[in-house]
């Protein structure tokens, strides 16, 4: 295949074996872990967990990227549709919560193929990626995707640029964040649980709460009240290629999730905000095949 699955439309050679692009990944999918995972919002993880693909490669570059032995170092194993539905079908049978695919963007072709059929235990699949989408491979997935968990890292192409790679970020997320709304409509959850809607995430980064103020301020102005849910994270560890990046060397700051925290309730915004505690590389999933 000739790919343009991401906004960087590359144009590179896709076959079963390799790839030539960006994100290097070949047509099949590639996954690193595929099991229950417990440490994300409460709508998702439920008593048992959401059942997490981790998929491998990346269509962004994030300087501060926690899973890079997959999004960088291209660890996993390439399944076929058959074995990637049976990884499906174990996570459902070992009680998970929800079928969640984290950055699955680069294999959206096969995805989309995937979720035509049944999903196991009829559970909502859930789109857990980076924001970076193209409106026009969202629409493939219309129908096949219940919930979509987007970050929105940035708002200011700056950033975007310096941090991870695509100045282009902001404009291309906004507009993919529009186009899942537009698809799912407004959050719905039963008994605790977000069976559809859109969840936005947002990762505050070191000296970086006026960003995240910004995002929120998006957020807000962007959808009606309550018709989305924002996930105000603090988990940042400062691991990844940060030779060049001194002030993302550290770890955030008490006084800065709180700004953000108070900016956020200011603003009506109703969703989670992590405490401080879920920083740390103990919370680094093992990618080690789990599941495949």
């Amino acid at each position: 295949m000739i790919c343009t699955l991401c906004p960087r439309q590359c144009g590179a050679l896709r076959d079963e074996a390799r790839g030539e692009g960006f994100c290097r990944m070949p047509s099949l999918p590639v996954c690193a872990r595929a099991a229950l995972h417990r440490w994300e919002e409460p709508c998702l993880s439920g008593g048992n967990g959401a059942g997490a693909v981790f998929f491998s490669g990346c269509t962004l570059g994030c300087v501060f990227c926690q899973n890079a032995s997959i999004s960088r170092e291209d660890f996993g194993k390439a399944l076929t549709e058959d074995e990637l539905y049976a990884a499906f079908a174990r996570l459902a049978e070992q009680g998970a919560s929800c079928i969640e695919l984290v950055t699955p963007t680069q294999f959206s072709h096969v995805l989309a193929r995937v979720l035509e059929r049944p999903v196991p235990g009829n559970l909502p699949v859930v789109w857990n990626s980076g924001g970076y989408e193209r409106v026009e491979t969202l629409r493939t997935l219309e129908g096949r995707v219940d919930v979509y968990l987007p970050d929105l890292k940035y708002v200011t192409p700056e950033l975007a640029a310096q941090y991870s790679g695509a100045a282009d970020y902001p404009d291309a997320a906004k507009a993919a964040i529009l186009e899942m709304y537009r698809q799912r409509g407004p959050v719905r959850l039963e008994d605790g649980l977000l069976k559809s809607g859109v969840l936005i995430r947002h990762l505050i980064l070191p000296g970086r709460v006026a960003e995240a103020k910004r995002v929120m301020d998006w957020a807000a102005e962007s959808f009606p009240p309550g018709s989305v849910l924002f996930s105000l994270m603090a988990q940042y560890t400062p691991v990844g290629a940060l030779e060049g990046f001194p002030e993302l060397r550290r770890p955030l700051r008490a006084s800065e999730l709180r700004a953000a925290r108070e900016y956020m309730e200011g603003l009506g915004l109703p969703g989670y905000v992590q405490e401080l505690g879920s920083a740390g590389e103990k919370f680094i999933p093992a990618f080690d095949l789990t599941g495949l």
